[in-house]
């Protein structure tokens, strides 16, 4: 809800749970705090476009500037109704930029706030900063968001709200490891399932920041303020008269319902996008884990025979078909099929796949190149300035902005992935951005990342059935932004199933998991070289969008048969795994983990009762299952197909002995006493209404 302030600023009056409309003039005519010792004259104020010129001292929502001058004293022009989004206007003192911040609220209560600017005035305007910033009530007094590193994406970290600002800037080229990627601020001791926040996410894939900031004197009547924007460096946007800078979208969400409530927000509105993946998902099968650069038509042509018996339905050829690339010191760069490897190019091995009832995936790395290419021999200028001793991977960036670069992008992918009749790419991005410089020395961040999302678009429109995987050396480019045009992301370049268990969890809280890459690795974990059992690979697997990332030739029949049941139970439930709401448990010891998906209806629910480490009691205690509607009598189901999850334990609770045994979901809430499982081990309960209610 808006109000004005004395400067006649649109101002939040509240942000927040709906208010009926009783309590509007109410909160109107409170609107305004008193006037303080030591202070301003008249009572402070916090409005949507604050900066200095109208007492705050705060980071401010909009840093322009011209001539060296910064432009300030702004005032709002008459806001514009659009058909999707409320618009406010404002213009600076001097008449030389025009501020636009547009407002939309969809029907699941996502507020997505894109800001923008245009210089209007005969001088050019310097964009240092364009933030949407909203306001948090004092109770907001705990902040939660992630941090990261390769193979430990979205890692939670929790701290209490003081006085000054909590700033995470990404310097990256890419949100990073590292990212925020959802930041919430709430009641002391937020939890998973109560408590009460506030949450934003920056829909794009460049450098950025978000920060939560409270000042002594607070922000009008509020406690804080929450919110971000693109981090620009110096010079990289200067609008010329008639220009427009248009900002990222900020996208927030507040929950009475502790982060479920906010998560099950995000995923109906994410899937209530025009371009939201409609099909099943396919079951996949990656070859990097299983071949690496080994590649060879006979020994792939045996693993797409393995991946169809086992019911795989997409095939994905990953690094190593191009010219040159035997490792990954050479040939990134050169999309041309390597004719030594495949003479007859890569059609006999589509097809192949095609007539074993899959699709055909392939995976490129568009924006990057290796100094040994043939391509950064002929077109050094092509690249982003860094020093040549900071390769990464043995790689640098292509300068994508460029048009030649993006022209010959397209023209390469297009051109393979018409010939290979390509269903699926996996685009892979490995390094960060750091000087990022164009040839001219201009910081180029923003410019490349506007070009690659310019790429995608043509390449999918060219493409209209082709799907696209956002993977970023893992997860370093998991965002919103990058989701406006690809189908799913890869959470991380780890298959360790415990290190995978906790960044799922987390990376679900804004995803929903049918976009979230999730894949069977082989018993030795590629990153961390732990072992685990299959059966708990398994399990970990099926709760995102699943695959396979094994060489399936080198196992036995017991394994292959395992894996098929795995591959129909993923077939089973996932209308339900992509479709209901994700839950997950609180309260429980740190080796333990509980998360399921609910069906909207409420009649079907399947929940992963999980161990990843030893536990420090020695019984079971009731185990809440929420989310369910405490009025229907459920029946509990233990899924079995995935092999017996090893107990700690003489016997399990009596109640998993019963064929007919009945459950309320009011009970189920209260709990259930679960086995005390073995570490590296996960139990999976299905749950069906049992026909009428309790």
């Amino acid at each position: 809800m808006l109000t004005t302030d004395r400067f006649g600023l649109p101002a939040v009056a509240h942000w927040g749970a709906q208010l009926d409309e009783r309590d509007l003039p109410g909160l109107v005519a409170s609107a305004s705090p008193a006037v303080m010792f030591s202070s301003f004259d008249e009572p402070r104020s916090f409005s949507l476009i604050a900066d200095r010129s109208s007492g705050w001292s705060g980071t401010p929502a909009v840093e322009l500037g011209s001539g060296g001058r910064p432009l300030t004293m702004w005032r709002q022009l008459d806001p514009q109704l659009g058909p999707d989004a409320l618009h406010l206007v404002f213009r600076d003192a001097g008449e030389l930029a025009e501020v636009r911040m547009s407002f939309a609220l969809d029907a699941d209560g996502i507020l997505r706030v894109r800001p923008s600017v245009q210089a209007i005035g005969s001088d050019p305007v310097d964009v240092h900063a364009l933030r949407v910033l909203l306001p948090l009530p004092a109770r907001a007094g705990e902040t939660l968001d992630f941090s990261g590193r390769w193979s430990g994406e979205r890692r939670p970290q929790r701290s209490p709200l003081r006085d000054g600002t909590w700033s995470r800037q990404t310097r990256r080229g890419r949100p990073g490891h590292d990212a925020p990627f959802l930041t919430m601020v709430g009641t002391a001791g937020f939890a998973f399932r109560s408590g009460e926040l506030w949450a934003a996410h920056l829909a794009w894939s460049g450098n950025q920041e978000v920060l939560v900031e409270r000042l002594s004197e607070g922000a009008g009547v509020h406690g804080a303020v929450l919110g971000g924007g693109e981090l620009l460096d110096p010079g990289e946007v200067r609008l010329e008269p008639g220009e427009t800078y248009t900002a990222p979208e900020l996208v927030l969400v507040h929950s009475t319902e502790g982060i479920d409530g906010a998560t099950a927000r995000l995923h109906r509105s994410l899937r209530a996008r025009p371009g939201h993946p409609q099909s099943p998902r396919p079951l996949l099968l990656n070859t990097w884990e299983a071949v690496y650069f080994d590649h060879d038509l006979g020994r792939l042509t045996r693993l797409a025979d393995a991946a169809a018996e086992v019911g795989v339905e997409r095939f994905v050829l990953d690094d190593g078909w191009f010219r040159g690339r035997r490792d990954d010191r050479a040939g990134l760069g050169d999309w041309f099929v390597d004719e030594g490897l495949w003479p007859d190019g890569l059609l006999p091995l589509s097809s192949y796949v095609h007539e074993r009832g899959m699709q055909f995936g392939l995976w490129f790395e568009p924006e990057m190149v290796n100094p040994d290419s043939d391509l950064a021999r002929a077109h050094p200028d092509w690249l982003l300035r860094e020093r040549p001793e900071l390769t990464w991977r043995h790689q640098f960036v292509l300068d994508v902005s460029k048009p030649e670069v993006a022209a010959f992008l397209l023209e390469r992918l297009d051109a393979v992935i018409t010939e290979a009749e390509v269903d699926y790419v996996k685009w892979d991005h490995n390094r960060d951005l750091h000087a990022a410089l164009g040839a001219d020395g201009s910081a180029r961040v923003h410019a490349h990342t506007l070009a690659v999302y310019g790429v995608l678009d043509e390449l999918r429109r060219r493409h209209p059935s082709l799907e696209i995987e956002s993977c970023a050396s893992g997860g370093a480019r998991v965002d919103l932004g990058i989701l406006e045009r690809t189908d799913r992301v890869w959470a991380s370049d780890t298959n360790d199933p415990v290190e995978r268990q906790r960044i799922q969890r987390w990376t679900q809280t804004l995803l929903p998991p049918e976009l979230i890459g999730s894949h069977l690795g082989p018993a030795e974990a590629h990153t961390t070289h732990r072992h685990a059992s299959l059966a708990f690979r398994q399990a970990t697997a099926l709760f995102g969008h699943a695959g396979i990332e094994w060489d399936l030739t080198r196992s036995d029949a017991d394994e292959l048969a395992q894996v098929r049941r795995f591959t129909a139970l993923y077939r089973e439930l996932r209308p339900l795994l992509h479709a209901g709401v994700t839950v997950r448990g609180d309260h429980l010891d740190d080796g333990a983990l509980l998360h399921g998906v609910v069906s909207d209806a409420g009649d079907h629910a399947v929940f992963a009762w999980v161990r990843t480490e030893t536990g420090h009691t020695g019984n079971t205690v009731r185990v809440p299952l929420p989310g369910l509607r405490p009025e229907v009598a459920y029946r509990v189901r233990v899924r079995t197909e995935l092999g017996e999850a090893s107990r700690h334990e003489i016997a399990d609770p009596a109640w998993m002995a019963s064929t007919d045994a009945e459950f309320t979901g009011a009970v189920l809430a209260e709990g259930l006493p679960l086995p005390v499982l073995n570490p590296g081990q996960a139990l999976l309960l299905e749950l069906t209404a049992a026909g009428g209610r309790a």
